[in-house]
């Protein structure tokens, strides 16, 4: 067993809608930008952890890690037979991946493992058929049991769940979560309109985000309505992007360059945790379960958490997770974030990067390209959105919703600290 695992190397490719690169340009751009991140060759990779959730749109269903790394191990850059493990959980596949890789290095199975995630999500002659497929990150097997919930807790609120065929199901299922959240604490869309332009003015000068402009509160609530009460800016857009991390043993790490030693982050503390049909706001949802694992493991509190990124497919998300990641009490997320707690400048600074309603969220990249983001800032890497002081920071990924919760759900944890010499003196 090996007490420590660091990421020694990571990167993401910008977001956006790429018609000119492929599933494996992607994929090659993010596993040569960790590479280079790292300054290794990848002759040490023992795993390799690839993530995806809609190559099966795309034409490739089945063993999707093997043919999208194919030229990399045709071209040298992976070690030929290396096994490539693919993982999916919806939104939070990458994490997943994530967590395949650390559990490598953690159990001594090998001392490098490699993560990697991507997705390509656009094609404008296809939407109808994209957001079919979309929406399979629910129970599909017996579809009557979470539509009677949600028509029942759309009743209870006075509103009603009616599913669209110009967006995917997840955003109606989020429009109703924020009814019921609206309903019980008081919640406005003035408070998620804050969640919203606060990211979207995160985002600029973030040169991986997919959009880069400035909003106001005003200009998020005047958009185009998607699904009462969240309009088009609130929701995350559609994209294109991979990442890739890699994943070390300190002895590993100890006979690394001074530089690779010196930029190396600790993985203080990851968990993940699945979700429950019937949950309401009172019960310990999978984020709830997920972040308290992973303080214990790292031994810290919220208040000791310098920035955060988190899964705000739609703003609305931000509001009910800084509720149960512990910032805030719950039923307190609107006005908590509305104050100007969770701005760059703030108590508790999230998603300075854009959040997924800004920089974007290309499903099976995801949860890789927030650790990036957290690598970045916790290095002191991340040029015009960089948090000032950035020492721990926490990202959240959740994918697919199950009644009132999420399907699965990662924490993780990450330090920067003088890793290199600590490393070294072990």
């Amino acid at each position: 067993m090996n007490d420590d695992v660091f990421i020694v190397g990571i990167y993401s490719t910008p977001a956006g809608r790429f018609f000119d690169l492929s599933p494996k340009d992607l994929v090659r751009a993010a596993y040569i930008g960790a590479l280079s991140d790292a300054h290794l060759d990848g002759g040490d990779i023992g795993h390799v952890w690839f993530s995806n959730m809609m190559l099966d749109f795309w034409g490739q269903p089945n063993v999707k890690g093997q043919v999208c790394l194919l030229p990399l191990f045709e071209d040298g850059l992976l070690p030929v037979g290396v096994a490539v493990s693919n993982v999916e959980a919806a939104c939070a596949s990458a994490s997943m991946a994530f967590n395949g890789a650390w559990k490598d290095v953690l159990s001594a199975e090998c001392d490098l493992s490699l993560a990697i995630g991507m997705e390509k999500m656009y094609d404008p002659t296809r939407r109808t058929e994209f957001f079919v497929r979309l929406e399979k990150g629910t129970d599909f097997l017996d579809p009557g049991a979470w539509i009677r919930q949600y028509e029942e807790l759309a009743e209870g609120c006075g509103t009603r769940f009616v599913r669209g065929p110009d967006r995917s199901l997840a955003i109606d299922i989020y429009a109703l979560w924020a009814n019921t959240h609206m309903e019980r604490y008081g919640t406005t869309a003035e408070h998620i309109a804050h969640a919203a332009a606060k990211n979207h003015t995160n985002s600029v000068g973030n040169p991986r985000a997919q959009y880069q402009f400035p909003m106001d509160v005003e200009s998020v609530l005047a958009d185009r309505m998607v699904s009462d009460p969240l309009t088009r800016s609130m929701c995350a857009p559609i994209g294109d992007a991979a990442a890739a991390a890699l994943l070390c043993s300190s002895s590993y790490l100890r006979n690394l360059s001074p530089e690779a030693r010196s930029r190396a982050v600790l993985v203080r503390g990851h968990a993940v945790a699945g979700g429950r049909m019937r949950a309401s706001w009172d019960d310990e949802r999978a984020p709830v379960l997920a972040s308290r694992k992973a303080y214990e493991m790292a031994e810290l509190i919220p208040d000791e958490i310098d920035v955060v990124e988190l899964h705000d497919a739609t703003s609305f998300a931000e509001i009910h997770l800084v509720e149960d990641l512990g910032f805030c009490p719950r039923g307190e997320g609107g006005p908590f974030t509305a104050s100007g707690a969770t701005a760059r400048d703030g108590m508790i600074p999230v998603n300075p990067s854009g959040g997924l309603v800004s920089r974007g969220h290309p499903i099976g990249a995801t949860g890789l390209m927030m650790l990036n983001e957290l690598c970045l800032q916790l290095r002191g890497e991340a040029g015009a959105i960089q948090v000032q002081n950035a020492r721990i920071g926490l990202a959240e990924n959740g994918g697919g919703l199950i009644g009132m919760d999420l399907a699965a759900c990662a924490v993780t944890i990450l330090e920067s600290t003088s890793r290199g010499e600590i490393a070294s003196s072990d």
